[in-house]
């Protein structure tokens, strides 16, 4: 049986990994999944009353600082201000110890409830791991607070732990801040749906609600389901879903997508899909899902600070050894030791980057972005070769009328679309579709209606015998329209390229990306798309494996990184192979985004460069933060082994590279790209 529970308290991505990987080890628990963006716990088990207990009890062991809530509350804005009042009663209770001449016994009662109130969940989360043999900056700084105080350095001892409190305090604004703006995504999941039946209005759930079923969306309400438009008018919110601030009208017989907010009107909808493969699901999924992919940048600090800790303690003790062996002096020499210890605390490195991470994938999400990993945030960068799929992905996939011409004295153009509209409206071949679409005239019923697979449709109208079929020709589609056995009539018909592409292929090519068309069309076609286009290499009648073949003869060459983009289940094998896979999140079949990294929430192709932006900025913040805080650190590393830096400066060094680390990789959350 599973079972999701909130779990609060937790403000780093690494803290819940932790967690999770020991929650994992109890017997009888399988499958234990922490969301850090949603704040809550599944798990399996065959008891689960039993499982969740041994989980409370685990939680408190492993993180103090984080609880379990079985009922809904409010208590993290109560511990917030909690914690809170801790630190100012603490920091009053430190400056009445440091400042006024007390006795000593009273000194050292008021000293330590200070220290107390300040990092009590410091000193408890330090000695709980340490019994789990884990060790973290939790024991550095509580080593560091009991040093300094034993060397009758009490100003010190106090300022370290107020500055790591007050630097813990900022770090959780900073993530629930990122936090809260992913979790904006994540209420676009619809409470309930409104089914209409024999003029009823009935309210359910949306796994409820089933294809072909006739929903009301009114003013203020989110459109649960994905559908079309059979009765109304309104204007639409769909910044969730697409990044974009600006409405969006909807009419009669227009698709309208779950997740939209109807801000004015009475939408009635008939249902194309059940909700677990609506938009608004496959969004849900796929931000729930991101956290578990880690970059290689991000797995790598995330390995290396578990052993970082235990290597500065190692180098703490190897420094007050050689110091002490020197000098003879062990009061110098431990305090040298503690300082290391203070100014190597990891803390910079174990926050910032996975923050930087979590912040740049939430950037995406807010632009209609849904990348499936930080890993992929990453890969995104590097792309120097991009493929496209034309059908669906360069172009709209749905074929529009371009040139009508009559080969007969007795019909004009708006004739020849109409008789051939008498036929098509029987068949459901796109091109019948987009051809009855084209009609301008009220359809009438013809007789003898015979649609032939390959060919056409033939009927009887008005006596007459007609035919209305397509041959493909060198570079259109033409559909023909016979009266009797006698031509009077061509209709020419196209795929359009989405108004985005052109746009789109510009930004990527500015950014020194090659570009690459793959398709199954026939070659003029395809090369003309691809040179309005202005992709530098073609290739076209490609079947799905010729695709395949032709990206996986491009990553023998080292110096590629390719990504590819598709919206077909002809397309998935391609978008596995690809080093980054990117499809369409409205018209990409379910193959095609369950095998992709990126998908673009509104199939709008010109969000490619914005996440390539995304990605290399986030990247670039990753970085930044590795080598200031790397440089800052080993600057009074130096510093303080020398004597030059006061343990108060070494904590000031610490906690503020932390801070600026923290800030920092908060503008990969507010960054917006520029086009060129």
């Amino acid at each position: 049986m599973k079972k999701t529970v909130k779990i609060e308290g937790l403000d780093c991505p690494n803290c819940a990994r932790s967690l999770q990987n020991e929650i994992n080890k109890i017997d009888g628990v399988n499958n234990a999944e922490i969301n850090f963006v949603k704040s809550k716990l599944s798990f399996e088990s065959n008891d689960v009353n039993k499982a969740t207990e041994e989980i409370i009890s685990l939680t408190k062991k492993v993180e103090p600082n984080a609880k379990i809530i079985l009922e809904k509350n409010n208590k993290n804005k109560t511990n917030f201000i909690v914690d809170l009042i801790l630190l100012v009663l603490g920091t009053a209770l430190g400056l009445v110890a440091l400042l006024v001449n007390l006795p000593t016994w009273a000194f050292w009662i008021i000293f330590v409830a200070s220290a107390i109130m300040l990092g009590y969940k410091t000193y408890i989360k330090a000695i709980l791991l340490l019994f789990k043999g884990i060790i973290n900056e939790n024991l550095l700084i509580t080593i560091s607070i009991v040093g300094a105080a034993a060397l009758g350095e009490y100003m010190e001892a106090l300022m370290v732990i107020f500055l790591y409190t007050i630097g813990k305090i900022l770090e959780k604004l900073a993530v629930d801040k990122s936090r809260k703006s992913i979790e904006k995504l994540t209420n676009l999941q619809p409470e309930y749906a409104v089914i209409v039946k024999d003029n009823e209005e009935i309210e359910v759930t949306p796994n409820e609600v089933q294809v072909g079923s006739l929903i009301v969306v009114k003013p203020g309400e989110r459109v649960p389901i994905d559908g079309v438009v059979t009765e109304g008018d309104a204007t639409l919110d769909m910044q969730s879903l697409t990044g974009e601030s600006v409405p969006v009208s909807i009419s009669k017989n227009e698709k309208i997508l779950s997740g939209s907010i109807v801000l004015d009107g009475v939408l009635y909808i008939k249902t194309t899909e059940e909700y677990k493969n609506s938009t608004v699901s496959k969004i849900m999924n796929l931000i729930e899902n991101a956290q578990d992919k880690k970059s290689k940048t991000e797995t790598f600090i995330s390995k290396i600070t578990r052993w970082y800790t235990l290597g500065i303690i190692i180098l703490a003790i190897l420094t007050l050894a050689i110091g002490w062996a020197i000098s003879k002096n062990f009061d110098t020499s431990i305090y040298r030791a503690l300082k290391l210890l203070v100014v190597s605390c990891p803390c910079a490195f174990a926050i910032s980057v996975p923050l930087s991470y979590f912040s740049g994938l939430g950037n995406a999400s807010k632009n209609g972005i849904l990348i499936k990993g930080s890993n992929y945030l990453d890969a995104l960068s590097k792309l120097n070769l991009l493929a496209f799929d034309k059908t669906g992905t360069i172009t709209t996939g749905e074929f529009q009328v371009q040139k009508v011409e009559s080969l007969s004295e007795n019909y004009n153009e708006e004739d020849i679309i109409f008789l051939a509209s008498l036929g098509e409206q029987y068949s459901l071949h796109p091109l019948a579709k987009s051809i009855v679409k084209a009609n301008t005239k009220k359809l009438e019923k013809v007789k003898k209606v015979k649609e032939v697979a390959g060919e056409g449709v033939h009927y009887e109208y008005n006596k007459n015998k007609y035919f209305v079929g397509r041959k493909n020709k060198k570079h259109n589609i033409s559909v023909e329209i016979y009266e009797n056995d006698v031509l009077i009539g061509k209709i020419y018909l196209n795929d359009t390229i989405k108004p985005s592409a052109v746009d789109a292929c510009q930004q990527l090519k500015s950014m020194g990306i090659k570009l690459c068309l793959l398709s199954g069309d026939n070659k003029l076609k395809v090369e003309s798309v691809g040179k309005k286009l202005g992709i530098d290499e073609v290739h076209s009648e490609l079947l799905p494996q010729d695709k395949f073949c032709l990206i996986e003869e491009r990553k023998k060459d080292k110096k590629n990184f390719i990504g590819y983009v598709g919206d077909g289940i002809n397309d998935a094998p391609s978008l596995t192979l690809a080093d980054v896979g990117i499809s369409m999140g409205i018209n990409g079949s379910p193959a095609s985004i369950e095998a992709s990294d990126v998908v673009l929430g509104d199939d709008n192709i010109e969000k490619i460069p914005r996440a390539i932006k995304i990605s290399k900025f986030t990247r670039k913040i990753v970085w930044e933060n590795i080598i200031i805080s790397a440089v800052v650190k080993l600057t009074f590393l130096v510093l303080s082994l020398v004597d030059v830096a006061s343990m108060m400066l070494a904590v000031f060094a610490d906690v503020g590279v932390t801070l600026v680390a923290v800030l920092n990789s908060l503008r990969a959350l507010y960054y917006k790209p520029k086009k060129k």
